[in-house]
């Protein structure tokens, strides 16, 4: 079996298009197939990032799963409590069985990421990232299938930071409140990108005007860990203005710190990441006010197809940018129903 897909990474390699007689080939051959699942035969792991039944990961679960029900491929699912250490070593025993593709977040970061997945692409297995970017290994690998899809994080965190002040009427000086990632290598590209977003809006930076707070690994797997630590911080910042949660399940809880700390919804500006049905109640509710949508459903379909794409056709890998939109209650009722269906 690993000769076999030595072979096709190789062909792969040299033949970065299919011929016109291949593609006609591959298109009779789809059309052949009364379902539609022309990626029946691949075999797939998947990893959905954090929690089984987590609101963020849970739809990007779902949207693979669509893709799984679309294309036919056989997935197996790796849940990695959003730990970098946890993806290495499931990324490894994935590499071990010897399946035809493999689907990661990138949260570990290149340095950690790419030899493993070099040796992985030697072995002929397709590795296609989610969520979190891996340039050099993208680089490395676009050829034979290595795409991104995902927002694009420094930019995704900086916008996220400027339109927080231009919305909440905040000027330099204001504390703000950032609970975020910055020890990852990967992930932290997001959390710096508020920082700079706030820095380049006239904040004077960390420790000043700026509190930053790391999330810690309890805190990551399970918000609600993180409440004393929410109430600690706002105890000790009774002039804080603004707070951005740099995580879609913190965002969520964002009506649990907030009580906990004995504010109430007008007290605080709050902003984060990712609608889940808890976030789009905040939002009316009035104790979230501001979202970025990373559409993460698509992450997770869009994961499948590339895999399946390269697999069966040879396509080299996509870069697929899902963060841009931003939902706060003027436009909520818009994609509720969406949220709800854990499909937005």
């Amino acid at each position: 079996m690993v000769a076999t897909r030595t072979h096709r990474s190789l062909a792969l390699l040299t033949a970065l298009a299919l011929t016109a007689s291949a593609v006609a080939v591959s298109a009779g051959a789809v059309a052949a197939q009364d379902d539609g699942k022309f990626c029946t035969g691949t075999d797939i792991v998947f990893f959905p990032g954090g929690t089984e039944g987590g609101g963020f990961e849970t739809v990007v679960y779902n949207g693979a799963k669509a893709a799984e029900a679309a294309f036919g491929p056989s997935v197996a699912y790796q849940w990695s409590q959003w730990n970098p250490e946890t993806m290495i070593q499931q990324f490894s025993e994935a590499v071990a069985t010897q399946p035809d593709g493999i689907a990661v977040m990138g949260h570990p970061g290149d340095d950690a990421f790419k030899p493993l997945i070099d040796d992985a692409v030697a072995q002929g297995i397709i590795v296609t990232v989610m969520n979190t970017e891996l340039p050099l290994t993208e680089a490395a690998h676009m050829p034979v299938g290595t795409g991104y899809v995902g927002a694009t994080l420094h930019k995704a965190g900086s916008d996220l930071a400027k339109e927080t002040v231009a919305r909440a009427g905040l000027v330099p000086g204001d504390k703000v409140f950032v609970w975020g990632l910055l020890s990852q290598a990967g992930r932290g590209e997001r959390t710096q990108g508020i920082i700079d977003g706030l820095v380049e809006a006239g904040w004077a930076g960390v420790d000043e005007d700026i509190i930053y707070l790391e999330i810690d690994d309890a805190t990551n797997a399970d918000p609600s860990v993180g409440v004393p630590t929410f109430t600690g911080m706002a105890t000790s910042n009774p002039d804080l203005k603004a707070a951005i949660f740099d995580h879609g399940n913190l965002t969520s809880t964002s009506r649990s710190f907030l009580e906990a700390a004995g504010l109430g919804p007008d007290d605080l500006y709050v902003s984060g990441f990712d609608l889940s049905p808890a976030t789009v109640q905040n939002v009316m509710d009035g104790w979230t006010d501001l979202v970025i949508d990373q559409q993460q459903w698509l992450q997770g379909f869009e994961a499948i197809a590339q895999i399946c794409l390269t697999d069966k056709y040879g396509f080299s890998g996509l870069f697929i940018d899902t963060g841009g939109g931003f939902a706060d209650i003027n436009n909520i009722d818009a994609i509720a129903e969406l949220v709800a269906q854990q499909i937005r």
